[in-house]
C-alpha cells in the first residue's frame, strides 16, 4: 500500500478524536455527500461518505490520505479527488467490507493512482 494513503497526516486542521460524523465532504469541483462514519487507526484511517440523491443509495469509502483539509467551523472536509473519480471508485456493498484485505488493496491501488 502507499505510504500516507491510509494515515490524516496531510490533512490540514485534523485534530485527533474529533468526531467528522455529519460533516459535508467537498470533492475538487463540488459536494459529494456526508461523513456517515470515519475512522482514526493507524494506518487505517478512512471516512464513508453516504453520497445522498448524488450516487443515491451508494456508500463510498475514501482513505483518510485522500482528505486536504478539515474545517470543524464549517463542518466540511475536503477531499483531493473529483467527483468522477469518486463515482468511480470500487463499490463499496455488502461484498466489500473495510477489514477485507482484498478490498482495500483495490481500493489502495485506485486511489494511489501515483499520486499520493
Amino acid at each position: 500500500m502507499t505510504s500516507g494513503l491510509w494515515g490524516y497526516e496531510g490533512a490540514e486542521g485534523y485534530t485527533a478524536g474529533s468526531d467528522l460524523t455529519g460533516y459535508r465532504v467537498e470533492a475538487t469541483d463540488g459536494h459529494i455527500g456526508k461523513v456517515d462514519k470515519h475512522t482514526e487507526d493507524v494506518d487505517a484511517g478512512y471516512i464513508v461518505v453516504d453520497t445522498g440523491p448524488w450516487i443515491f443509495g451508494h456508500e463510498v469509502l475514501l482513505p483518510a490520505g485522500t482528505i486536504t483539509r478539515i474545517d470543524h467551523e464549517d463542518r466540511a472536509v475536503y477531499v483531493n479527488r473529483s467527483k468522477d473519480e469518486v463515482k468511480n471508485s470500487p463499490a463499496r456493498d455488502a461484498g466489500h467490507h473495510t477489514d477485507d484485505p482484498a478490498y482495500r488493496d483495490q481500493l489502495g491501488g485506485y486511489y494511489s493512482g501515483g499520486t499520493i
